[in-house]
């Protein structure tokens, strides 16, 4: 994450080292965001098929390799390419590995357990100082490098850490006991399990093809792509907004990021409680329109007031949305299928996160400042808010061979595992 936080800094000083416009590293930012949607898909099934600990562990060892090559970037064509490499091994090293792994693990305390993981995602802006200072010290190019050998010290370890769902391990969802009403569904996935999760009711988790069909799917993943729209551009475009059109120093504007940093963990800790006991898609519906006031704010900014505003509005928005995002989809659809489930619904919130910094690029090199392009943004998201209200929780399918319910019990058969109640 440190990457995707850092790399508004490092598009600034490429952009005064090559003179390159801001559409063209925009280009960039776009490709590995399209990138990722595509790989969504296939990145899911991996992750039902074989867990997250291998998809990660390859994906940080090719995002080390990868910063290191970006050091050595000469030209337009070398960045496009080490940057696509780095957002590959970020992608497969990163967030839905993650996200795959926590929503297996709980079901009660889902949002909780998703805040408190993003809380790591968003701690890495504390860190932008530093990659700032150690620029303007060391060189972009030493950083970058130093940046690759960080990630596989630090990142290929806590890799191995990470274990799939807890049947593999004796364990249950949140850690309740056998047997407990509470622990709802049993089904399972993978090498190790079925392709089906029964619930008390009799119901089962969703297959991929049964989320497709559900206006539900199709909301949340609308919404999500507007939302990603602002958070993709802010991450490309606010150090050279605020350098170039309000004049701050690199040093100066960077300071920015951990204030966004502190008001993202405090949204990802209230929003985490208050997910888990309202309704997320309302919580979903008012972050939205925080994102859109708090763009704005950046876009008009006058003062620092302003900017402070920016920062409050859109880091707590964004941190408090960010784990309701993967929470409702594993409330709304189950486990069973979450991987693929996430990794489709991938591709059409790529398109939101691809889109924003071109949208907000294309119109600052034709009008000179953001104003125009982050006021579009804006508009956009209001309408992710619609989106969001939209996206009612669809009644769960229903199993027509229900004899397949009756192998719920622990210590059955292996192909059968627990996953959690929705």
């Amino acid at each position: 994450m440190l990457c995707n936080q850092a790399q508004g800094a490092y598009m600034a000083v490429l952009r005064e080292d090559f003179g390159w416009s801001r559409g063209a590293l925009s280009g960039a930012l776009a490709l590995s965001r399209i990138e990722s949607g595509m790989l969504g898909p296939v990145e899911g099934w991996l992750l039902d098929r074989y867990g997250p600990r291998r998809v990660m562990i390859g994906g940080i060892a090719l995002m080390g390799a990868a910063m290191i090559l970006f050091s050595f970037t000469s030209s337009l064509g070398m960045f496009y390419v080490t940057y696509f490499l780095v957002a590959l091994g970020a992608t497969l090293g990163g967030f839905l590995s993650i996200t795959v792994a926590l929503v297996n693990w709980f079901s009660r305390h889902r949002s909780k357990a998703m805040a408190i993981a993003q809380m790591g995602f968003a701690a890495s802006g504390f860190i932008v100082p530093i990659t700032i200072a150690s620029m303007e010290r060391f060189g972009w190019q030493a950083t970058a490098f130093g940046s690759g050998i960080l990630i596989w010290t630090l990142g290929i370890p806590l890799a191995f850490m990470i274990r799939n769902r807890p049947d593999q391990h004796g364990e249950t969802p949140d850690g309740i006991p056998f047997g407990s009403s509470a622990t709802g569904t049993v089904g399972g996935h993978g090498a190790h399990g079925s392709r089906f999760a029964v619930a008390a009711d009799g119901s089962e988790d969703f297959t991929t093809k049964q989320a497709l069909r559900t206006g539900a799917f199709w909301y949340i993943s609308l919404g999500h792509a507007a939302a990603l729209l602002i958070v993709s551009a802010v991450m490309a475009h606010a150090l050279i907004h605020l350098t170039e059109n309000l004049g701050y120093s690199l040093a100066t504007a960077g300071l920015v990021l951990p204030a966004l940093t502190f008001w993202q963990i405090v949204g990802q800790l209230s929003g985490g409680f208050l997910g888990d006991r309202f309704d997320k898609r309302i919580i979903a519906t008012v972050c939205m329109a925080m994102h859109c006031v708090g763009i704005l704010s950046l876009a008009f900014a006058v003062n620092v007031g302003m900017v402070m505003a920016f920062a409050f509005l859109h880091g707590w928005a964004w941190g408090a949305r960010g784990p309701l995002m993967q929470a409702i989809r594993a409330d709304y659809f189950g486990t069973a299928s979450f991987g693929k489930i996430m990794g489709v619904s991938s591709l059409i919130v790529a398109f939101g996160s691809s889109a924003g910094p071109l949208i907000a690029g294309f119109l600052a090199d034709r009008t000179g400042n953001y104003q125009m392009g982050f006021t579009v943004l804006a508009v956009l998201a209001g309408l992710g808010s619609v989106f969001f209200l939209l996206a009612k929780k669809p009644p769960p399918p229903t199993r027509t061979d229900t004899a397949l319910a009756t192998i719920a019990a622990p210590g059955g058969p292996s192909e059968v595992s627990t996953a959690g109640a929705r």
